[in-house]
């Protein structure tokens, strides 16, 4: 997945699942990424990439409710475990969850600082998203009204880096 590392602009939601696709036809068994980015930025749509690629059963939905789903492989290839850690309070409830991290591909949206310490080496995928209105700082003072929201139709910025414990 070398080949995948930098930084990448993706212009729709379509270029963000083909990007995911390749991401996926990338992943190994034991492989986990870690997707951070705000409400809205992508990360579910890449996930149905990745799904896709790794040729997994679907749908992709985002495990917010259920904190993670396993989507077992319909190619004989390894299970995918998307997991949304929002409502996590910290690391020791990720590693509650029971895991299989050796045996499937793990995505984690929302894991940035979940994951440390339970694997040597990971994938961060940082989606970044124009704001419009007064800005992202601001964004929840601007509840119900026209200003401080994301712009759906701007292009998304992925960076994609290696981590090592």
């Amino acid at each position: 997945m070398t080949a995948l590392e930098g930084v990448r602009e993706i212009a729709s939601p379509e270029a963000m699942e083909e990007f995911g696709r390749a991401i996926g036809g990338a992943l190994r068994a034991g492989d986990l990424l870690v997707l951070t980015g705000p409400l809205g930025a992508g990360k579910t749509t890449l996930t149905r990439g990745i799904a896709a690629g790794l040729g997994v059963r679907g749908p992709v939905q985002s495990p917010t409710f259920v904190i993670a789903r396993t989507h077992p492989s319909l190619v004989d290839g390894p299970a995918l475990v998307h997991v949304d850690a929002y409502r996590l309070g910290s690391p020791a409830e990720f590693d509650d969850l029971g895991l299989d991290l050796d045996r499937s591909v793990t995505i984690v949206e929302w894991g940035r600082g979940m994951v440390d310490g339970l694997l040597d080496r990971w994938w961060e995928v940082e989606i970044d998203r124009e704001w419009s209105g007064v800005g992202q700082d601001t964004v929840c003072t601007a509840a119900g009204s026209s200003e401080g929201v994301p712009d759906d139709d701007a292009p998304r910025r992925v960076t994609v880096t290696r981590r090592d414990a």
